[in-house]
């Protein structure tokens, strides 16, 4: 993954943000906080677009998304081109969206995913690469 991750929440993933953020940039990567910013109910989809319009712009490679599932914020983001979410409960999840789907976005579930498990799924799902070979023709197929 490239040097600049960006990350958004909507209010139920506003704790687990926050605590990844530190992450971030712990593991020696800029990120960029898209919102939300305060515990107020607010509109998951409204984040979702965001990040994943940065990315499609090529602002960044890659992001991560929030939200109290993770449900909803994997639906709106691969509605965009371009865009692979996936949304991930464990480590071995973000290991083979990244190894065998090249994913671009990370989906993690703020109300069923504890701090110290969405640490590890970030960790690994930055650092796995993407395999290619058979595996890039079915990322292909995913975009025509």
């Amino acid at each position: 993954m490239s040097g600049k991750i960006l990350i958004a929440s909507d209010h139920a993933g506003l704790a687990l943000k926050n605590y990844l953020i530190q992450n971030i940039v712990e593991l020696d990567y800029t990120v960029e906080d898209l919102g939300c910013h305060e515990n107020v109910s607010c509109d998951y989809p409204v984040f979702a677009k965001s990040l994943c319009s940065k990315i499609q712009d090529r602002e960044a490679d890659c992001g991560v998304l929030i939200c109290g599932t993770g449900i909803g914020m994997s639906m709106t983001a691969n509605r965009f081109e371009g865009i692979r979410a996936a949304l991930c409960t464990t480590e071995f999840h973000a290991k083979m969206s990244r190894a065998h789907n090249d994913s671009n976005v990370l989906v993690l579930g703020g109300r069923i995913t504890g701090d110290e498990l969405a640490r590890e799924i970030l960790k690994t799902w930055l650092i796995t690469p993407f395999e290619g070979g058979r595996h890039q023709r079915r990322v292909e197929l995913i975009e025509k």
